[in-house]
């Protein structure tokens, strides 16, 4: 039962700090302005470790390098506590640390669209729904080329959270296959 709370706290600890420096990335590739809510929340929960590591790890064209390792050290500590804990498989944590950020990437994606599809239901003049927009939007795109309305509904969204789960369950599967 310990292990079981622990895992999960750390899983969420190392969600949502990770998912933070993801979203952060993503954002910067968007040329999304950092000056709303969404962006004052991802500098608070990121600056104190994305800052220092970007002293070390400049940019490469326009991806933050150091956003990209900060979310994979997040995973790395959950892994290598886990595996601290349970007292073996250490020399698999940096694999399974990727395979998390992988996980994490596609947990992201997956509520964005959500979040997306929810706002534009019920409040499109959010002040965050402009930026929910715009970063469901170039995801959504080569989706909405290939799938017509349907009695006016945009049905790529569904279309992309199918296509996540079973990249989901690929990943899980890989992953299972390469640590056996």
């Amino acid at each position: 039962m310990f292990f079981q709370i622990t895992s999960f706290l750390l899983d969420v600890a190392a969600g949502l700090l990770g998912g933070a420096c993801l979203l952060r990335l993503y954002m910067q590739l968007q040329r999304i302005p950092f000056g709303n809510p969404v962006g004052r929340f991802v500098f608070a929960l990121t600056n104190w470790i994305v800052l220092p590591l970007r002293k070390v790890l400049p940019a490469y064209r326009r991806w933050d390098l150091s956003s990209l390792i900060a979310a994979w050290l997040f995973e790395l500590a959950q892994y290598g506590l886990l595996a601290l804990m349970i007292g073996r498989g250490a020399a698999a944590v940096p694999l399974l640390a990727a395979f998390g950020l992988v996980r994490l990437v596609i947990s992201g994606v997956t509520g964005l669209v959500i979040v997306y599809a929810i706002l534009s239901w019920v409040n499109a003049d959010s002040p965050m729904a402009d930026v929910i927009e715009r970063l469901a939007a170039p995801l959504l795109r080569p989706l909405r080329r290939l799938i017509p309305l349907v009695g006016g509904l945009d049905l790529s969204p569904l279309a992309l959270l199918v296509a996540l789960q079973v990249l989901a369950i690929v990943v899980a599967n890989l992953q299972d296959a390469l640590l056996r």
